[in-house]
């Protein structure tokens, strides 16, 4: 399986390494069966063992990558694949940013989302009240069965009248990946000493700049009536504690404690997200937000030997979809989305 993540467009549109120019390989996590090794690798794993890892060119059908960066797992399941970025996402900007303190109550955006779910319980397991939005009553049922304790569905309830009513010293902290308009109303809606971590704004992924307008002009003054702070949190500024989270994650999986949904597509009109052709409907899918959970993709093999006759590694990636292409080089809407599984014109590759 691999997992699609909002911020799979940005690294696509170059956002995140200006260095690199189409085609290049993308997604970030994935999780499966080691089917070779090199020598340095051999004394950590075998063939046939199931790993997890978290590495850039993840959307592959097979791929390479170091042994430093492998965590072993029991079986190869999307609810460990979740865990990889989305979970860690919440897991290490809670603990490390949020400074959770029991009794307080925590507002999370998009909390039916991928990441969302998780910072739902880390929430709850810190003894915190919290408050999740989400877009439909489905994913308020199933954020009231992880323990949210006020989920609010915006499409049907005024969510800052909603808030001003049901918290009027307001949220002490802010869970925050919409970015825009939820950002201003985020806040307006944070207590005395509030916290506003910011850890996506996938509102704005679309656009041109990747970014979505906010109300800044008032917004020192806001920081400096509520003593508040907004924190910024990005997964790779935090590796140091990446280990020792994901070991945390696991055993709460094990044990049964920590809920881990994920949506291979069962909801849309297309099928299951199965094979690489696949992506792009699952990033279309999530960003059209009809996902219910973690978004994955479960990697169809395109023949029976795992492993060619000179042992070499088969690799059905972005660089070998630009090398399948016409001599003239046209390249289609389809190719186009099948190697970047971006949602950008196809003019922007050629």
């Amino acid at each position: 399986y691999v997992g699609i993540n909002a911020s799979d467009i940005n690294y696509s549109a170059g956002r995140y390494d200006h260095s690199v120019t189409p085609p290049f390989d993308i997604g970030f996590e994935g999780v499966g069966e080691v089917v070779g090794l090199g020598l340095s690798a051999s004394s950590s794993f075998t063939v046939g063992d199931t790993v997890a890892y978290m590495s850039p060119g993840a959307f592959a059908e097979y791929t390479i990558i170091s042994a430093k960066t492998a965590v072993p797992v029991p079986s190869a399941r999307p609810e460990t694949l979740a865990l990889l970025v989305s979970g860690a996402t919440a897991h290490i900007a809670l603990h490390r940013l949020g400074e959770l303190k029991t009794g307080e109550t925590v507002l999370i955006t998009a909390a039916a989302g991928g990441t969302g779910q998780f910072a739902v319980q880390f929430a709850k397991m810190a003894g915190c009240h919290v408050v999740g939005t989400c877009s439909s009553d489905e994913k308020a049922g199933f954020l009231k069965t992880i323990g949210c304790d006020r989920p609010i569905n915006y499409k049907k309830e005024d969510l800052a009248a909603t808030l001003r009513r049901e918290y009027p010293q307001g949220v002490d902290v802010v869970y925050e990946s919409v970015g825009g308009s939820m950002f201003d109303l985020a806040m307006n809606s944070l207590a005395t000493r509030g916290r506003l971590l910011v850890i996506g704004f996938i509102s704005g992924y679309q656009s041109a700049s990747g970014l979505q307008p906010v109300r800044g002009g008032t917004l020192p003054a806001k920081l400096l009536q509520k003593s508040a702070s907004i924190r910024g949190f990005f997964l790779p500024h935090f590796l140091a504690d990446y280990r020792d989270s994901l070991r945390s994650m696991l055993g709460l999986l094990t044990s049964g404690r920590l809920v881990c949904e994920v949506d291979a597509g069962e909801r849309d009109v297309d099928g299951r997200f199965v094979g690489l052709e696949s992506v792009y409907r699952a990033v279309e899918y999530m960003y059209a937000g009809r996902n219910l959970g973690k978004v994955v993709v479960e990697m169809e093999l395109r023949n029976n030997s795992k492993l060619n006759e000179t042992s070499s590694l088969p690799r059905r990636s972005a660089q070998a979809e630009a090398e399948a292409l016409p001599e003239d080089g046209e390249m289609t809407k389809e190719r186009c989305y099948r190697c970047t599984a971006a949602l950008y014109k196809v003019e922007e590759f050629k």
